[in-house]
């Protein structure tokens, strides 16, 4: 189903709430705006398969935006408002997008970003006049009461992070359905393994531009239920928020489970989060202790799934599984598990190598790189594809990640996954934040090296690298262990939990 649908039976059910500024959008007018930019957009001439690029921090604007290409046959591009004004217009360019819909509080970034992108036939800003745009409010008058005569189904089409290197355009085939006709994937799996419903209050703490954020709180909206959205996450805040709105479904990464875990036991316990039944995380490997600590507080009510923008594949745990297979990220829900060696062979249960998806067919495209297309695939199964990472799948199909294969660290012939290094010092009471990184050794070709950002009141000092070396040494073999700790102010971590490790490297 759609916001149309619940326009009809629950008009005034709010569709969003903004934690912080309070604004809402009921379903009533969520249908009405989405319905309103659809027309317009059409009547720009906008037909099925284009793509409308959407700048902007988290704002209710961005799920008419969202619902607007769904119910159109669009595709929407999101992007991350934290690029600089060349990274975003690359993607502008890139995507081939005819609109361009920004928000004014992003007034410079968005000036910019129209003045390199002369491609784009179409641009619009809401909340606020932009030199280079026309008014967003009145591109939605100017539908008055039409509507659209079909509304197949659109999509997302997101770029990936780049934590490796310049995005990639993720393109998934539409499909043949109309917005408000089952078949969306996502959809299904929310209500037949996680129970969505119209009751549910989900809380969305980080940004729009990213593919869990913008895909889940799309699926709340097909089952009718109100999505809370963050300005911007800090612990207390959600802390705050779960309170405040009786929320029953979060989804949050493993980071802002850090954070909230690094309040002090009397701030956490002073709020009330007795009404969520369910703790969705994603996005990044969970340190075991970081997980356990959750469940002993929140109850054995986390759900880890290991998916990517891909949409590629998809495993899910629940927290009693996990209790007896620590560290998993679960059994496949999409498409069979196979981990292979470099040659594409399939490798024994229990062995590491590249993990693959098995689908009936290609999943996605990277638009415009045939050839990064063609390296995600098996060499042998085109409808086996991988976006790099690797791991291992026990004799009862329980998937392991260990690393992404691009981090992986060669040290004297032997594979060291920083993942496990860094799992090993993230609850020091010292670090605030790590990362693993490999650096050139003459005798080993690599060796280890953490990279540290320390909480607030801790002086950095070589005393305190050579007991975080030691500390590594309890739970991970010494060949594994930092061989030198750099000490940073910040380290180069996305909103969405995941480190941006090719800038550690250049330093």
């Amino acid at each position: 189903m759609y916001p149309g649908t619940y326009a009809q039976t629950t008009p005034d059910n709010p569709a969003v709430i903004m934690a912080g500024s309070l604004r809402q959008l009921t379903y009533r007018e969520l249908d009405d705006s989405s319905r309103r930019l659809a027309v317009a957009l059409h009547d720009l001439g906008l037909r099925k398969g284009d793509v409308v690029a959407m700048l902007s921090d988290n704002a209710v604007e961005c799920f008419t935006i969202y619902w607007a290409a769904l119910r159109s046959g669009l595709y929407l591009t999101a992007i991350n408002f934290h690029l600089t004004a060349g990274e975003a217009a690359y993607i502008v360019d890139d995507c081939d997008a005819k609109v361009l819909i920004a928000s004014g509080s992003l007034d410079g970034l968005a000036e910019q970003v129209r003045a390199l992108s002369p491609g784009v036939a179409h641009a619009y800003s809401f909340d606020g006049e932009l030199t280079g745009f026309d008014s967003y409010d009145e591109l939605l008058a100017s539908a008055g009461d039409r509507e659209l005569t079909e509304q197949p189904r659109g999509s997302d089409m997101l770029y990936s992070s780049g934590t490796t290197g310049r995005p990639k355009g993720v393109k998934a085939p539409l499909l043949p359905i109309a917005v408000d006709q089952p078949g969306d994937t996502l959809t299904a799996l929310a209500g037949q393994a996680f129970g969505f419903n119209a009751d549910d209050v989900y809380l969305s703490p980080a940004p729009i531009y990213h593919a869990a954020p913008l895909r889940w709180s799309g699926v709340v909206h097909a089952y009718g239920g109100t999505v809370v959205v963050m300005e911007r996450f800090r612990a207390e805040d959600a802390l705050a928020a779960i309170g405040q709105y009786g929320v029953t479904v979060t989804q949050m990464v493993p980071t802002m489970f850090v954070r909230m875990l690094q309040l002090d036991e009397q701030t956490r316990s002073g709020y009330d989060v007795s009404s969520l039944r369910l703790a969705i995380h994603a996005a990044a490997p969970c340190p075991q202790d970081v997980k356990q600590a959750m469940i002993d507080w929140w109850g054995p009510i986390l759900v880890e799934y290991y998916s990517c923008t891909e949409s590629n594949g998809l495993t899910l745990i629940s927290s009693p599984e996990w209790q007896t297979k620590r560290g998993s990220v679960g059994r496949s829900m999409l498409g069979p598990v196979h981990v292979c060696d470099d040659d594409g062979a399939e490798v024994p249960a229990g062995e590491i190598g590249v993990v693959y998806f098995e689908r009936e067919a290609r999943p996605f495209e990277y638009h415009k790189d045939p050839d990064k297309t063609k390296d995600a695939e098996h060499p042998d199964h085109p409808n086996w594809t991988t976006v790099g990472d690797i791991g291992y799948v026990d004799a009862d199909g329980y998937l392991y990640l260990t690393d992404r294969k691009s981090f992986t660290i060669i040290s004297g012939g032997v594979n060291i996954y920083p993942q496990e290094v860094e799992n090993a010092l993230t609850m020091h009471p010292a670090v605030f934040d790590v990362a693993v990184i490999g650096v050139p050794d003459p005798a080993l070709g690599q060796q280890v090296k953490a990279v540290v950002q320390l909480r607030d009141g801790i002086e950095p000092s070589d005393q305190l690298a050579q007991q975080l070396i030691a500390h590594a040494k309890t739970t991970v073999a010494a060949f594994k262990s930092p061989k030198s700790v750099d000490f940073v102010t910040n380290l180069p971590r996305t909103e969405t939990g995941k480190m941006v490790k090719r800038r550690l490297l250049e330093k």
